[in-house]
């Protein structure tokens, strides 16, 4: 989710230098070498191509876990990961593995680096900022900023392993051009949901040179927001998903990616008619004339395996399970209440008619308290039986105390008539 927000704080300005005093009174001095690294690495080496997402999501997950206010911690992570990256980083290269010389074509040579280096590098660069912004902090990084009220809950479940991430990023403006693929794309100022669309293939292509690099077989779903300016804008792949609740009507956004859908219809999203997604697209009929197959075991799946038609990564899989994301967007108007993101986990046993009275539910027993209503949600989904890893973010895009206030307009599933042609 990112976005930039509608409720402005002034509490920024404030806690930004305490913050950074914090900051300086843990960590007196830059890591020696013997010191061990303040956050876990996830994996051994990088590619040239992750380093910079890989390190932005390393650092903005610490200063997170240290309660850095979200604007500070955009630009230390901006300012830090900049640094490193201008420097040179050719002691850190690692050799690849030799791969079996099967290949239909020669590939350019991968650049690998080392990541528990590049991650103590980053430190150094983090540290050596809030040094430096003690003294003054850039007026950027202590300007009041207008955030969102987001409840987000996680659990393994009864899974041998948690395999959800999630991200939320208030402060994306601030990232620009660093965190994400899709901030790096140039088509983001003027066509955002096309940008979300290109990220999503980007973030495949990346992730199936790293799965045949590092013989994965693995693979992800995926879904996310971005508002920009009074736009909403989602993009998905598979069967994780987002709803929006309206004056207390779950709006449909999105039809999942799933190996059994047929007959598909387009999702507009709007009122007043803007271009949304393209029209949906019969995703058995797809499989098959590829040369797939969709069958029943226990559930529709590809080929007799996955229960998800698109999705990142599944190399094996690949044509058949696509990694082309579908996009659509809505405008605004001020009425919406919030949205809803969360995996299968959750919406295999929670239909997406009952969010709304349960939400409303939680701010009426807490008072329109909204901050514990992910976790509520997450409960609801495992007393419904659900044993997956299970999700939820919740946006709330209008005061929770005035929802509760004004009470629910209407529980039930809302989608708005299609006025105008979709498109790509």
């Amino acid at each position: 989710m990112a976005s930039a927000a509608p409720q402005p704080s002034s509490q920024t300005a404030e806690e930004t230098p305490g913050f950074v005093d914090a900051f300086l009174h843990e960590f007196p001095a830059p890591l020696s070498p013997e010191s061990p690294l303040p956050w876990r690495v996830p994996g051994t080496v990088f590619s040239q191509e992750e380093v910079e997402g890989e390190l932005a999501d390393l650092v903005m997950g610490f200063l997170g876990s240290r309660s850095a206010p979200p604007p500070l911690a955009a630009c230390l992570a901006h300012e830090a990961v900049s640094q490193l990256l201008q420097t040179d980083l050719s002691e850190l290269r690692k050799l690849p593995e030799q791969e079996d010389e099967d290949e239909e074509e020669e590939k350019a040579p991968v650049t690998l680096l080392d990541a528990a280096g590049l991650a103590r590098s980053l430190f150094t660069w983090l540290w050596e900022a809030c040094s430096r912004w003690q003294k003054q902090v850039p007026m950027a990084a202590r300007a009041p900023q207008r955030q969102w009220l987001v409840s987000v809950h996680a659990i393994r479940n009864a899974r041998r392993r948690m395999e959800d991430r999630h991200v939320c990023l208030p402060a994306f403006n601030l990232l620009f051009g660093l965190s994400a693929n899709a901030a790096r794309h140039p088509e983001l100022p003027s066509n955002p949901a096309g940008a979300l669309r290109a990220a999503f293939g980007r973030t495949d292509e990346m992730f199936l040179r790293k799965a045949k690099r590092e013989q994965l077989q693995s693979g992800t779903t995926g879904v996310c927001a971005l508002i920009t300016g009074k736009t909403l804008h989602v993009a998905w792949l598979g069967d994780s998903q987002v709803v929006l609740v309206q004056q207390g009507q779950v709006v449909k956004l999105m039809e999942p990616h799933r190996p059994e859908r047929q007959e598909g219809r387009p999702s507009t999203l709007v009122p007043p008619p803007i271009p949304a997604s393209r029209a949906v697209e019969d995703e058995k009929d797809r499989i098959e004339a590829l040369g797939g197959f969709v069958s029943h075991m226990d559930c529709w799946r590809v080929n007799g395996t996955l229960a998800v038609s698109r999705a990142i990564g599944d190399i094996f899989q690949k044509p058949y399970v696509s990694g082309e994301a579908d996009v659509a967007s809505r405008e605004l108007v001020g009425t919406e209440d919030y949205l809803l993101l969360a995996c299968d986990g959750f919406f295999d046993v929670v239909p997406h008619q009952d969010v709304a009275g349960l939400v409303q539910g939680h701010l009426l027993r807490q008072q329109g308290s909204a901050e514990h209503v992910a976790e509520e949600l997450v409960a609801e989904a495992r007393e419904r039986g659900s044993h997956d890893n299970i999700t939820v973010m919740v946006v709330f895009l209008r005061d929770p105390q005035v929802l509760l206030e004004g009470g629910a307009q209407g529980v039930g599933l809302s989608e708005p008539e299609t006025s105008s042609p979709p498109r790509s």
